[in-house]
């Protein structure tokens, strides 16, 4: 098998593809022949020993993953080879095969291609425990999402729009926002050139967003958070930026507003079932067309080191797979 390796802490451009011995599925174990890899920014963060989670020397970056299941281990009765199916890990995505607990791999819905697979389980999972869990987003609210053009922002948009929300949409550019509206945006904000803060009031009648999603950190989350509606939560989903912001807590007291900490990962930890029933929904929704996964690139093993890059640089649009 080949697979991508980070031998040492550093940038995208110190990993090296290499060939490794074929993987044997041991008990409660499956092994899947990967067709595609979602990119996603922990990965950045992960290789450059900069995330929660730190693995040791040497492992194959890559958490999520969809496939064919080649090979399974005694005790394991709810795939079998010749199977598609996705799989969510901790790291090991990608390469060209990955052995995996049996507890992280579900079958894959019938009419769902492999990229949209590979795509669906970090951001969209971390997207509805944010909104629908944390940010108990209902019909007719409105929420704002920072950063809306990335993977989770997407999915945070189309999350909204099923609930039956109002969502608008902030990125730093119109091709972005063009990308925001297709997926169901009710309104944008380019807060590379207009004042978020003044934008934000206007669209809202001065009322504010019940709901901010933010993936991004930096020198949004102020002007956002103090745009935000009375009673309102403010989602703190991560720092794209890579700059984690001060916020006053005055401004909390004053809206009586909450800040509210997403880290779906840990989530899926602690609530397994919970998080099968959202993957459950969402999968729903995906039949139903109200969840429609934006691929924008493809990359192969070699060019991983290229894809992280992109993502570090925040020019991805939707998300990014990796085709082994």
């Amino acid at each position: 098998m080949k697979a991508v390796l980070c031998k040492a802490w550093g940038p995208p451009d110190s990993l090296t593809v290499e060939t490794l011995p074929d993987p044997v599925p041991d008990q409660g174990e499956v092994l899947i022949e990967v067709k595609a890899a979602g990119v996603n920014f922990p990965d950045v963060l992960i290789i450059q020993n900069k995330y929660q989670a730190k693995p040791e020397l040497p492992f194959t970056p890559g958490s999520e993953l969809a496939g064919i299941v080649t090979a399974v281990g005694a005790g394991v009765s709810h795939v079998k080879p010749g199977d598609h199916v996705i799989a969510y890990l901790g790291n090991g995505a990608f390469a060209s095969h990955v052995k995996a607990p049996a507890n992280k791999v579900m079958p894959m819905p019938p009419g769902i291609d492999f990229d949209t697979a590979a795509a669906f389980t970090l951001t969209y999972g971390t997207s509805h425990h944010a909104v629908v869990d944390r940010g108990e987003l209902k019909a007719g609210q409105t929420m704002l999402v920072l950063g809306a053009a990335g993977g989770v922002g997407l999915a945070a948009i189309e999350i909204g729009k099923a609930i039956g929300a109002r969502v608008i949409a902030a990125a730093s550019t119109d091709e972005k926002l063009a990308v925001c509206k297709e997926h169901g945006a009710d309104a944008l904000i380019n807060y590379s050139t207009e004042d978020l803060r003044e934008r934000v009031k206007a669209l809202t009648d001065g009322n504010g967003p019940d709901v901010i999603y933010d993936p991004v950190g930096g020198i949004y989350a102020e002007p956002a958070f103090r745009s935000i509606a009375w009673r309102g939560r403010y989602l703190v989903v991560g720092f794209a930026n890579g700059e984690i912001p001060k916020i006053p807590l005055n401004l909390a007291l004053l809206k009586g507003a909450s800040l509210v900490g997403v880290f779906w990962g840990e989530f899926v930890r602690r609530e397994p079932r919970a998080n099968q029933a959202n993957m459950a929904q969402m999968l729903g929704w995906v039949k139903e067309g109200k969840l429609r996964p934006h691929i924008s690139a493809r990359y192969s093993l070699e060019q991983a080191p290229q894809a992280l890059k992109d993502m570090e640089a925040r020019k991805v649009t939707g998300k990014v797979v990796i085709v082994p």
